[in-house]
C-alpha cells in the first residue's frame, strides 16, 4: 500500500509533466499566434456544432420536448456560424477570454493567499497577477485584439500556468525528499 509520501511524489511528477506540456503549448501558441487564435475559434465552433447535433438527437430520443430541440438547434447554429465566420467568433472569444482571464486570476489570487506562507505560494500569486493583467489588456484592446491577441495571450497564460505547476511540483518534490531523509 502506498504511503502518503508516495502518493504526493506521484502527484508531483504529474504536476511537473503537465507544467512542462503547458509551457511547450504556450511557446507554440506564441510562435504562431494567428494560427493559435484561429484554431481556438474554429475548435469552439466545432465543439458547439457537434454538441448541438447530439443535443437534438438526445431531445428526439428522450422525447424531451420542443424547447430541448430548439436549444440543440441554437447550439448547432452558433457552432456553424462560428465555423463559417471565424472573424466574428474571434471577436466574441476575445471578450470571453478577457472575462475568463480576469476570473481565473481572481481565483488564483484567492488560492495563493490561502496557501500563504507555504513554499510556492508566490508562484500562484504571480500566475494570478499575470492572468488579471492579460484579461485587462484584452478588455482595453477590444475590438482591435483579434486572432493574434488570443494566440499570444493564450500562449502566455499556458506558459505562466505551466511555470506555476512546474515550480510547485518541484517544491513539493523537494519537501517530500526532505521528509524522507528525516
Amino acid at each position: 500500500m502506498d504511503t502518503i509520501i508516495e502518493r504526493i511524489r506521484k502527484n508531483t511528477t504529474w504536476a511537473i509533466i503537465v507544467g512542462i506540456l503547458l509551457i511547450i503549448g504556450g511557446i507554440i501558441a506564441m510562435i504562431s499566434p494567428v494560427i493559435a487564435g484561429m484554431s481556438v475559434a474554429l475548435m469552439v465552433g466545432w465543439l458547439l456544432a457537434i454538441g448541438g447535433v447530439f443535443q437534438v438527437l438526445f431531445a428526439f430520443r428522450a422525447k424531451a420536448g420542443f424547447l430541448a430541440i430548439v436549444l440543440g438547434l441554437l447550439t448547432l447554429a452558433a457552432g456553424v456560424y462560428m465555423i463559417l465566420n471565424p472573424g466574428v467568433a474571434i471577436a466574441t472569444l476575445v471578450m470571453f477570454m478577457a472575462i475568463y482571464l480576469l476570473l481565473s486570476g481572481i481565483s488564483e489570487a484567492i488560492i495563493a493567499f490561502a496557501a500563504r506562507p507555504e513554499e510556492g505560494w508566490g508562484w500562484l500569486l504571480f500566475s494570478a497577477i499575470t492572468s488579471i493583467l492579460l484579461g485587462g489588456l484584452m478588455f482595453t484592446q477590444f475590438p482591435v485584439a483579434g486572432a493574434m491577441a488570443i494566440g499570444i495571450l493564450l500562449g502566455l497564460k499556458l506558459l505562466f500556468t505551466g511555470l506555476m505547476m512546474l515550480m510547485i511540483g518541484m517544491k513539493v518534490r523537494k519537501v517530500t525528499k526532505r521528509v524522507e531523509a528525516a
